[in-house]
């Protein structure tokens, strides 16, 4: 850093010095011990100091004789090659009259050679690892002391600071959103909820510095690190390695041979220091896996963030607001000639900060989506779009405001395709896309729902009435002249718990209101699907008919057995149900998504919960299946607890068993949180744990 070479380099004096001698810096304490408690940085396992913007800090300089009234000094904050006083990367930071840079700094104390210094960085300074110099003035002359990397300073986003972009006024939604190093992450299918622990780690030794490698990966600017949108939407574009040797490839294949299977990670510490220490794209992720590997980018730098889960989240390849389910004139599903999807479930995230880019009332909560989808401004990228700005349909906003909206309210259309190839609507559903938006809770495992952030109530038209005038496309096609009401759709409904390895059971309800009875001509559809809706491989594939009274209900069980999804399965452990049927001019369908249930990890923590003492974890497996488990792949791991640890087994056989017992010594104090996974070569994702323990400080 050239700077830096002439900045280390001796100025000589000129003129006369005070008596005494001409001053000069013996040594430069960070004051790290009064610091990093006021800065909420404590957790940061690191060597230099953390501090965060907009707040004051303090240092203490010991020079070689008592400060005198003609002494002059500065202190002089770098960061980059390149510094420069006009954007914010060269800081300095005068005492007195004198006037410096944008940061403010004043004496606390003078204690014989000792001055205790107070520096309050401006609320919207460039965030990253700065160079700490101190130059005395000596006649005429700046000395500097020499490069010091134990006095690099971090500076981080302040969300406790009212003027910094990133203010949240809560306190308890602060420690959640930006201390909070463990989360949950919700997936599954409406009605069947499941959710999956995610190790943020933002605190853990390496991880900091690997968040601003990121940045610097980039090629972003450093002057633009100051500002939330450019980053957020930078990060956004970074965590995917599409189009710029990002952090994460994306594979929603069944083949992951090459890499590790996005279902086997437990948190994002891993595959940070992996990264950076490679330089390569880490192989696999998938949506959970890029939200919750970005939230700990966010955390890590003091973004408040959190990760979304959109259930039914609509993929509109098609730039339409419309989700366009096409089916054959036998009414099975025609997958050859639909493009849309519909994603059980889709993650997110989002940031809290300042929209002075909007008009006022759109600030607040921002989407960002690292998952690689389709581009924006020709990067696979997604937001800051405003939350408040989607619920109102105000798609005008920059940034991917229409895409998101799609996600959360496209309209479902089940079209019939004859065999000219023309497309007739029969059924429009309104209600399907974005039926439950969650977040994990604050102080809490449990899920929120905040699907009341993204829409009125779906009777509400106002919103779509606005989005259209936006430009975005919605189905008027007048479905009631295709469609009488005689014979309801059925509605599929399968046992609460099926467990994997279990058969299902199924029971369709086909009801007719007509006063007439009803002949329906039946078809049931099963396939393994990935999450993201598309089909991996079909397994049962059955038609059958009933006849409904009038004004009656006649239920039918269905009962796919194991032995037929079984082979199928692979990574994915969700099961996707259509039934369609036809009565006389009538058309009726239902679709009803099944995610198996996995065995449990038995994980039990031993030893005094306390900061340095040790601590015993014991995982344990027993196989419920009547058919072995090979290659199998054991990882756990807890922030603040013990960093990754893993363990392979060749062959679990049917009702055989293991116990794995690690010792570790707990680094940070409070309700901290250990998780374990379990994965084999023939059953990806078999099963996860986790357990809570509250460590005490000494």
């Amino acid at each position: 850093e050239a700077f830096d070479e002439s900045a280390d380099a001796e100025a000589t004096p000129r003129g006369h010095p005070p008596d005494g001698g001409s001053l000069s810096v013996v040594s430069v304490d960070m004051c790290q011990q009064v610091n990093k408690p006021n800065h909420f940085t404590t957790a940061y396992d690191i060597q230099n100091l953390v501090v965060r913007r907009g707040l004051e800090f303090v240092m203490r300089i010991s020079f070689n004789r008592p400060f005198a009234q003609g002494d002059d000094f500065q202190v002089e904050f770098l960061i980059g090659s390149n510094p420069s006083p006009s954007k914010g990367t060269q800081v300095v930071v005068t005492f007195g009259t004198r006037h410096g840079g944008p940061w403010s700094g004043r004496i606390l104390e003078t204690s014989g050679e000792t001055l205790m210094l107070g520096i309050t960085p401006t609320a919207d300074a460039v965030v990253g690892k700065f160079r700490t110099y101190v130059a005395v003035m000596v006649g005429g002359g700046l000395q500097r002391t020499k490069r010091d990397p134990s006095t690099d300073l971090y500076l981080l986003f302040n969300a406790w600071c009212p003027e910094d972009a990133v203010f949240v006024p809560n306190e308890g939604e602060r420690r959640e959103y930006v201390l909070n190093d463990t989360g949950v992450i919700y997936q599954g299918s409406v009605g069947a909820v499941s959710h999956r622990n995610w190790m943020y780690g933002q605190f853990e030794r390496g991880i900091l510095d690997a968040c601003i490698h990121i940045l610097d990966a980039s090629r972003m600017p450093i002057y633009n690190r100051g500002n939330i949108i450019k980053l957020v939407r930078k990060g956004s574009a970074m965590l995917n390695s599409q189009d710029d040797n990002g952090v994460l490839v994306g594979n929603w294949s069944e083949d992951f041979s090459m890499g590790t299977p996005p279902t086997s990670w437990t948190g994002s510490v891993k595959i940070l220091l992996q990264f950076v220490n490679t330089g390569v794209p880490i192989c696999f992720a998938q949506c959970w896996v890029f939200a919750g590997v970005f939230n700990t980018f966010l955390r890590c730098l003091g973004i408040p963030a959190r990760v979304i889960t959109n259930f039914s989240s609509a993929h509109d390849n098609t730039g339409n607001l419309k989700t366009d389910l096409i089916f054959k004139p036998d009414g099975t599903p025609d997958k050859r000639h639909t493009r849309d999807s519909i994603w059980n479930y889709h993650c997110w995230n989002e940031v809290f900060m300042a929209r002075p880019d909007l008009p006022p009332g759109l600030a607040g909560w921002q989407v960002v989506d690292a998952t690689p989808q389709e581009t924006s401004d020709g990067h696979f990228r997604c937001g800051p779009a405003s939350v408040s700005a989607i619920k109102e349909g105000l798609l005008c906003h920059p940034f991917d405001c229409g895409f998101v909206f799609a996600e959360v309210n496209s309209d479902v259309v089940f079209l019939k395709r004859d065999r000219y190839g023309t497309l007739t609507p029969f059924r429009v559903d309104k209600t399907h896309i974005g039926q439950a938006i969650y977040t994990k809770a604050v102080g809490s495992p449990a899920p929120m729902d905040i699907t009341y952030t993204y829409k009125y109530p779906e009777d509400d038209s106002r919103t779509m009435a606005r989005a259209e005038e936006y430009g975005c496309e919605r189905d008027h096609s007048d479905s009631e002249k295709y469609l009488r009401h005689d014979v309801c759709p059925s509605s599929l409904h399968p046992s609460l718990q099926c467990h994997l390895g279990q058969d299902v059971n199924l029971a369709v309800d086909f009801q007719n209101q007509g006063e007439s009875p009803q002949s329906v001509q039946a078809h049931l559809s099963g396939s393994v699907v990935f999450y993201t809706g598309i089909t991996a491989s079909q397994f049962k594939d059955q038609s059958f008919s009933v006849t409904v009274t009038p004004y009656q209900s006649e239920p039918r069980q269905q009962s796919p057995e194991s032995p037929e999804y079984m082979p199928h399965l692979g990574a994915q452990l969700c099961l996707h149900f259509i039934v369609t049927g036809q009565a006389d001019d009538q058309s009726v369908s239902a679709i009803k998504v099944v995610n198996l249930q996995t065995p449990s990890l038995i994980m039990t923590v031993s030893g005094t919960p306390q900061v340095q003492q040790r601590m015993y974890v014991t995982v344990s497996f027993t196989n419920p299946f009547n058919f072995p488990l090979n290659n199998v792949h054991v990882a756990m791991e807890g922030p603040g607890l013990m960093s990754d640890r893993t363990r392979n087994y060749s062959v679990i056989n049917p009702q055989s068993s293991f116990s794995w017992t690690e010792e570790f010594i707990p680094r940070l104090d409070g309700t901290r949180c250990l998780v374990a996974q379990l994965n084999s070569s023939n059953l990806s994702q078999v099963t996860l744990a986790t357990s809570s323990v509250h460590i005490t400080g000494f």
